[in-house]
């Protein structure tokens, strides 16, 4: 499918312009290419992940975290973080501000969203959440090149479900109905990436500025790295550089999600705790 080009007209703040312009991205066909393979690797062989009080790490959930102990064949060590080992972090390598902007995250997975942009700009490495499940796949070549690989998504807002990667790479209709974005599970990226930097700037802004509880997805997750992957590729597209990032679109080849797990039922799934506050 010819998609036309799309203007830079339009605001990543705008909802229907960043469907659309992830849409267009998604057809550039160097942005799903296979990483430019080196001999060294470009991306740290470091596994990051975050669980709020691993003082209390429910077993279901540790489960999914030492899946991930078989990449260490690979030479990948793994990091696990609680949000006191966040905010040490956050407190060493940043401002002020930024530990604010911490403070402010009321609940456990906004902490989580914020530190994972923290720890990947400031080291590079491999953010992946605490509910995946490692499917024992060779990992190396997502590391061989100095591009970000974010995973994208599609949701299709009338049947109310996902759709698969399979179907919405091929989809037909520009613009479509669909909603395109992306996922911040997982972040593989050098340190110092311009995406992050931007991603955090922009949560960083919206959690001091705001008073209450800003929207989770918007402030702090998916829609966070969607907009600000937007706003960093019109930056991108209008100096006239190389694409610096990569979608990874066959993440489930990788990783599983584990929906079955205790801590869904309650309000440490910030999903019950959006329904709640709605």
């Amino acid at each position: 499918m010819n998609i036309p080009p799309i203007g830079l007209s339009g605001s990543p703040e705008d909802d229907s312009y960043r469907s659309r312009f992830i849409q267009w991205l998604l057809h550039q066909p160097s942005l799903l290419a296979q990483p430019k393979l080196t001999n060294e690797d470009q991306i740290p062989r470091v596994v990051v992940q975050f669980w709020h009080d691993l003082r209390r790490l429910p077993e279901d959930v540790k489960g999914c975290i030492d899946s991930w102990k078989a990449l260490a064949k690979d030479g990948f060590r793994q990091l696990l973080f609680d949000d006191d080992g966040a905010r040490a972090f956050i407190c060493e390598y940043y401002t002020p501000e930024h530990e604010t902007a911490f403070d402010l995250c009321y609940h456990p997975a906004m902490r989580c969203d914020y530190f994972r942009l923290c720890y990947v700009l400031r080291n590079g490495g491999f953010y992946v959440d605490a509910d995946e499940v490692y499917r024992g796949t060779d990992c190396s070549a997502v590391v061989k090149d100095s591009r970000i690989k974010i995973q994208p998504l599609c949701y299709d807002s009338i049947k109310e479900e996902m759709v698969r990667p399979e179907l919405f790479l091929r989809d037909e209709v520009f613009p479509s109905p669909c909603i395109f974005y992306v996922n911040n599970n997982p972040l593989i990226a050098p340190p110092g990436h311009q995406l992050l930097s931007i991603a955090l700037d922009r949560a960083t802004r919206i959690l001091l500025q705001r008073s209450g509880r800003p929207e989770i997805q918007s402030t702090t997750g998916p829609g966070n790295l969607s907009a600000s992957l937007v706003d960093h590729a019109m930056r991108t597209r209008a100096a006239g550089r190389e694409w610096d990032f990569a979608f990874l679109v066959d993440w489930e080849r990788i990783s599983t999600c584990r929906w079955a797990l205790e801590y869904r039922k309650d309000e440490r799934n910030w999903r019950f705790l959006n329904n709640r506050n709605s």
